[in-house]
């Protein structure tokens, strides 16, 4: 048995609570992690784990061994990381997660330079707007906007995203051009919404002017839970969006969408990079994390 292979498993199938997303995230068949959970119990003499039907529980034997387990498997990533030649060269594969539209426009055109800069990270990136759960799915990391709530992850700020008001001049030329953010509400103007991870599906956009503040809702004939998505949607003109700078500018520039409101400050979007608040950072994580929030300094406010 090799034991830092079954300690790796094990740590893995806790983290994630299945054999099987145990399994995908290192990279090995489900019967690979599940002989080498049971060779480690043997050694041990002790159940680490219970398993049922639909789910794995850690017992409490199991949950004692783990937290050593993180704990040495961090020590021998430092070890080997702190030799020289070696703390200079990250090494190994980096599941992450983020907004469709940030790996379009912003992340896949700058990974030649991340990859120039680290040639041995394989870096496996999960495009989607959906709500990922690190711990659950093996994530390493996620990059995602506006508030972090879930107290399982540790977030750490990359930038203040400055958010503009669009429209696509087909719908401007249908439904007139609003001249106070409240008439998005009236009959005949429609927003373009987005589902987000909140208790009623989306979010109020914070507007504010010379002391007036202004909380829009509005109608909408569409709502979607994808940016890139929510972008088509606008571009065909049907609504009113809300954009950061680094989805808008290209078709700000080419005419394709109108700035309104210009004179009105909307409130910036944080953006998180946030991950499991008890898994190790390893090297990689963190030159990854450091690259991130070097590329999104710019678009922030």
């Amino acid at each position: 048995m090799d034991r830092f292979h079954a300690m790796q498993a094990f740590a893995r199938v806790v983290e994630t609570g299945s054999f099987t997303r145990a399994a995908a995230t290192l990279h090995l068949s489900r019967t690979t992690i599940t002989q080498l959970v049971q060779q480690l119990e043997a050694r041990l003499r002790v159940q680490l784990l219970n398993r049922t039907t639909r789910k794995v529980h850690v017992t409490a034997d199991g949950a004692a061994y783990y937290e050593h387990v993180v704990r040495l498997l961090a020590e021998l990533e430092a070890i080997e990381t702190g030799l020289p030649g070696a703390a200079a060269a990250p090494r190994g594969s980096l599941r992450v997660d983020v907004p469709s539209p940030l790996a379009t426009l912003v992340l896949m055109p700058a990974l030649p330079a991340f990859h120039a800069r680290y040639p041995d990270i394989e870096l496996e990136l999960g495009a989607s707007d959906r709500k990922v759960d690190p711990v659950a799915e093996g994530v390493d990391c996620i990059v995602r906007g506006g508030a972090m709530t879930d107290n399982a992850l540790k977030a750490r700020r990359v930038a203040d995203l400055r958010l503009g008001v669009y429209a696509a001049p087909a719908y401007l030329a249908r439904a007139g051009m609003p001249a106070h953010p409240r008439e998005l509400a009236e009959r005949g103007h429609r927003i373009v919404a987005y589902r987000w991870s909140t208790p009623d599906g989306h979010a109020p956009y914070a507007m504010r002017r010379d002391g007036e503040q202004a909380w829009v809702r509005g109608r909408h004939a569409v709502r979607t839970d994808d940016g890139n998505a929510y972008l088509a949607a606008g571009l065909a003109g049907l609504g009113v969006l809300w954009l950061p700078d680094y989805m808008a500018s290209p078709y700000a520039a080419s005419g394709a969408l109108l700035p309104l409101f210009t004179d009105w400050h909307v409130d910036a979007m944080p953006l998180y990079v946030a991950y499991p608040a008890t898994r190790h950072v390893s090297r990689r994580l963190r030159v990854f994390i450091d690259w991130i929030v070097e590329l999104m300094g710019p678009q922030g406010s």
